[in-house]
């Protein structure tokens, strides 16, 4: 313990709190990290992408790597700078952070600017006491991970940036997100896809209802046997969710409605492909005898590798599992309790598009994407001791 000094990691989270980074608007947080990974002589390069097709958007990730002298392991440490849109009712000045009772209070404090924090840390700690050792570290800070396609992490895979790595650890955090005591470990995660349902009925006049087909009354029909349909049980990953996010219909006057749509946001676990989906829909419709025309359509989205997220675990016996537990255990005193997470992120990329073990873990804390979130600050400095334990324990 004492690698990381408390202070220090204080200063940093503070100064990339202070810095308004909702996604899609990063770039002033990325030259804050490019800089501050400069001024420690720690490898960093800009890394650009564009998404011209449908958010005519020119992202910027900061990328880096500090390689040994001899052959070994590759590890990737991924964290986002994004944050979700300031929320009402803050009681504190959310970009001007405070610390009461050992907690770091601002906008993204706890997801994810503490796990960032912590992986500039462990970095710049690891780079100053080891010049000889095996391997490789790579860190990627990305952008838009709030965003709807995560293109941040899209592009460090598209562009081949972590083709070669090994593992991958993401500090989001595991804990504050399950709501369990630190230390926390996810395996995995569920996945999740957004398709909307459209139902084309007959108008009538709504004085005599009886002669159309009213494609609200299917829509609602529909949604009901969709919620009533037990999806697959997952060992790890638990069962999936269906939410209804949006619906929409009619509009002609004092008329049957003709068509109607919804729209869901649908967690997955494995098994639960685009096709299963699709399937569940059809039966649903068969259960509640619809009349309607019924058309099915995913999201759109800028390519075909991110129009969803698939589901992902880790095996316990994994040897990254192992090693990674018993640096927590020499740094908390005990192992992690293992969990999954329950909704998808960047890491269900890393974990099924390069196909490695990809942990979820980072501090505790609350009110991630509302209202006064906080970062437990011993648990962010310990994620960060925890990461460093990692490298050593892995390339030395």
């Amino acid at each position: 313990m004492g690698n990381i000094d408390k202070e220090k990691f204080e200063k940093l989270l503070s100064e990339l709190i202070s810095i308004y980074s909702p996604y899609l608007k990063e770039e002033e947080a990325m030259n804050y990290v490019f800089g501050w990974l400069k001024e420690r002589n720690l490898p960093a390069e800009f890394h650009t992408y564009t998404e011209d097709r449908i958010l005519k958007y020119k992202g910027i990730n900061v990328v880096g790597s500090i390689k040994g002298d001899r052959e070994g392991p590759v590890i990737l440490l991924n964290g986002h700078v994004d944050t979700v849109e300031i929320t009402d009712n803050w009681s504190t000045k959310p970009l001007s952070p405070i610390i009461e009772n050992g907690r770091m209070f601002g906008l993204g404090a706890l997801d994810m600017k503490a796990g960032v924090a912590a992986i500039l840390m462990a970095v710049d700690a690891f780079n100053k006491k080891y010049k000889s050792f095996s391997g490789e570290v790579i860190y990627t800070i990305v952008s838009d991970e709030e965003g709807p396609y995560g293109l941040g992490t899209d592009a460090i895979i598209l562009d081949g940036i972590a083709d070669h790595a090994d593992c991958a650890i993401v500090p989001e955090p595991s804990s504050g997100f399950l709501g369990t005591d630190f230390p926390t470990l996810c395996l995995g995660a569920r996945g999740g896809w957004n398709y909307t349902v459209y139902l084309k009925g007959k108008a009538a006049h709504a004085a005599n209802p009886e002669k159309g087909l009213n494609a609200i009354n299917e829509a609602a029909k529909l949604i009901s046997a969709l919620e009533e349909i037990t999806g697959i049980e997952d060992d790890q990953l638990g069962k999936g969710d269906l939410c209804v996010i949006k619906i929409d219909g009619g509009g002609a006057a004092c008329s049957v409605a003709e068509g109607a749509s919804f729209t869901v946001f649908r967690h997955v676990v494995r098994g639960e492909t685009k096709e299963y989906l699709i399937k569940e829909v059809e039966t649903a419709a068969q259960i509640a005898n619809i009349k309607a025309d019924i058309k099915i359509e995913f999201r759109d989205s800028p390519h075909s590798l991110n129009g969803g997220f698939m589901p992902y675990t880790v095996d316990e016996e994994n040897i990254y599992t192992v090693i990674l537990q018993d640096s927590i255990e020499e740094i908390v005193g005990r192992k992690a309790e293992i969990g999954y997470f329950s909704s998808i992120g960047d890491f269900n990329y890393l974990g099924t598009r390069l196909n490695i073990p990809t942990y979820v873990f980072g501090p505790s804390g609350k009110n991630y994407h509302s209202a006064d979130e906080y970062v437990e600050l011993d648990s962010a400095i310990k994620v960060s001791e925890i990461i460093l334990r990692f490298l050593e324990n892995t390339l030395l």
